[in-house]
């Protein structure tokens, strides 16, 4: 080891979804809205003026806060934007998971939670999920340095009703509660409306699924002006200009086509459920799931195998090789054509295994 080694931080980095570079795939591995976003989007950026580029971006992305406080009903102060999700979360675990009590979140979830964790050095629990992969309310109860649920829940696709949440939010008034809610537009109800009614919850949306924005990187957090007005100490301390000008601008104009936004995810919940009673058919069990994805084992294929026969014939899905998950495939809803060729190469894979 190199002496000035000793002095680095060091951490166990998050691995994304594979990326590949052959285009010529079918690729339901990352959760992607497989649809393109809304046509006035397009139409933007075809028309965007390019010299605007020399100037810096607006830091309070007011264009795209304008839109988002309309279509949510929600006041400036209770908003506040980021570079997509991930930089919201990251951005909140390190604003808010400061007392040194160890923060909590359940045991099958998304692996970059123990990643900013390590990276903030943050203690934390990981709260075991029951066999059907539903939290443990009653784990949440007790003196915490914080809690993160994610709801849809990620790989699961599990949903829990805003009622369990709001008995977690209530019993925790010391701690900041994060909802993750990256997948609540494919059939769950937001935590969104007890941002009024509790000053310790954050909510946090990204427009990379159900908008179809994943490459222009837009999340937000919705919570109580006090928890809002915290974030963005922490944020305007070492960037003021996270959010670049045509994000700003074509995000707005996501928001501003409702009647796409809904066309778009109605597809993909008819196609999801579809699918479900095709891969039943086929001898796969699942949780039932509301998000843009559905996380399936087969009674009789490990999920290594068949995750292994679909990548030979360039389909792309995600497998992890870990405890209590490991026979299980996560995989994205794609359009009715793609999920047609998944289910007919899976209907050969299954049976010559």
């Amino acid at each position: 080891m190199m002496k000035w080694e000793e002095n680095v931080r060091k951490v166990e980095p998050y691995v994304p979804g594979e990326q590949p570079k052959n285009t010529d795939v079918i690729k339901l591995n990352t959760n992607e809205c497989p649809y393109p976003p809304a046509p006035g989007v397009r139409k933007l950026a075809e028309e965007f003026d390019y010299g605007k580029l020399r100037l810096y971006p607006d830091t309070e992305a007011g264009k795209l806060a304008d839109a988002l406080c309309g279509y949510y009903g929600i006041a400036p102060e209770q908003l506040f934007i980021g570079v997509g999700s991930d930089d919201v979360l990251a951005l909140a675990f390190l604003t808010f998971f400061h007392s040194g009590k160890p923060v909590w979140f359940p045991d099958i979830t998304y692996s970059f939670y123990d990643v900013w964790a390590q990276l903030y050095r943050i203690p934390y629990e990981r709260k075991p999920l029951d066999g059907q992969f539903n939290i443990v309310k009653e784990d949440y109860f007790g003196e915490n340095g914080g809690i993160v649920i994610p709801n849809p829940n990620a790989p699961t696709g599990v949903f829990e009703e805003v009622g369990v949440l709001e008995e977690i939010i209530a019993a925790n008034p010391g701690s900041v509660v994060i909802v993750d809610e990256a997948y609540v537009d494919f059939g769950g109800e937001s935590c969104r409306k007890l941002i009024g009614k509790y000053d310790n919850l954050l909510v946090v949306q990204t427009f990379s699924k159900s908008r179809a924005m994943a490459g222009l990187r837009i999340g937000f957090a919705m919570g109580n002006p006090k928890l809002i007005g915290y974030l963005k100490d922490v944020k305007f301390s070492f960037n003021s200009y996270t959010m670049n000008m045509p994000s700003i601008e074509l995000g707005a104009e996501a928001v501003r086509d409702e009647e796409y936004f809904k066309h778009t995810v109605n597809k993909i919940i008819q196609t999801r459920e579809r699918v479900k009673k095709e891969l039943a058919e086929l001898g796969f069990t699942f949780p039932d799931s509301r998000a843009n994805f559905i996380f399936a084992s087969h009674e009789k294929m490990a999920a290594k195998e068949i995750f292994g026969e679909l990548k030979k014939r360039n389909i792309f899905v995600r497998f992890w090789d870990k405890p209590r998950i490991r026979n299980y495939l996560r995989i994205t809803v794609g359009t009715g054509e793609q999920m047609d060729i998944l289910l007919k190469n899976l209907k050969e894979i299954v049976a010559g295994g």
